[in-house]
């Protein structure tokens, strides 16, 4: 995948010295996979946990149960768990969650289609951002949508002029 956020975002690291590490749901490794391939990502990237079935979210992350029942697994009160559940198994300055809907299956609804993801991001613990956005397509074409948005996320929350 060639993408100007993306490449704008390996860059933005490298030249904060920031690491990133990722907790996948519908993305399923693929934004991770999509970092590895940039120039020098050894430097930033700390790696990435597939937590594509809703009981890894409550096993391995620590995700209530309770919570993805009230939310569903695909949620940005899910997300949020699973990128906070993300900060003691793989040490980082940022970490970014994903969930959401890529093809139909899931806990999709009229006021949650297809194409709904949530992506929610924290540098050392704190929230930078979470966003709740609605892409168009094919499986594979709202994956990589949603990758390059939160690449132009991360760039946006490291802005000088942001806060951090």
């Amino acid at each position: 995948m060639t993408d100007q956020y993306l490449n704008e975002c390996g860059n933005w690291l490298l030249q904060r010295k920031l690491t990133i590490a990722f907790a996948e749901s519908a993305t399923a490794g693929r934004l991770t996979a999509e970092f590895a391939l940039l120039p020098d990502a050894g430097k930033f990237l700390k790696g990435g946990f597939v937590c594509y079935d809703a009981s890894l979210k409550e096993t391995v992350l620590n995700v209530p149960g309770k919570l993805v029942e009230a939310y569903t697994p695909e949620s940005e009160a899910v997300t949020e768990a699973i990128t906070r559940g993300l900060v003691p198994l793989i040490p980082a300055d940022i970490h970014v969650g994903v969930t959401g809907l890529t093809a139909p299956g899931g806990s999709e609804s009229p006021e949650k289609p297809v194409g709904t993801m949530f992506v929610y991001g924290m540098k050392t613990g704190n929230r930078i951002f979470s966003e709740r956005m609605v892409f168009a397509g094919s499986p594979e074409a709202i994956i990589l949508q949603t990758i390059s948005y939160t690449a132009k996320m991360i760039i946006d929350a490291l802005l000088p002029d942001k806060p951090a």
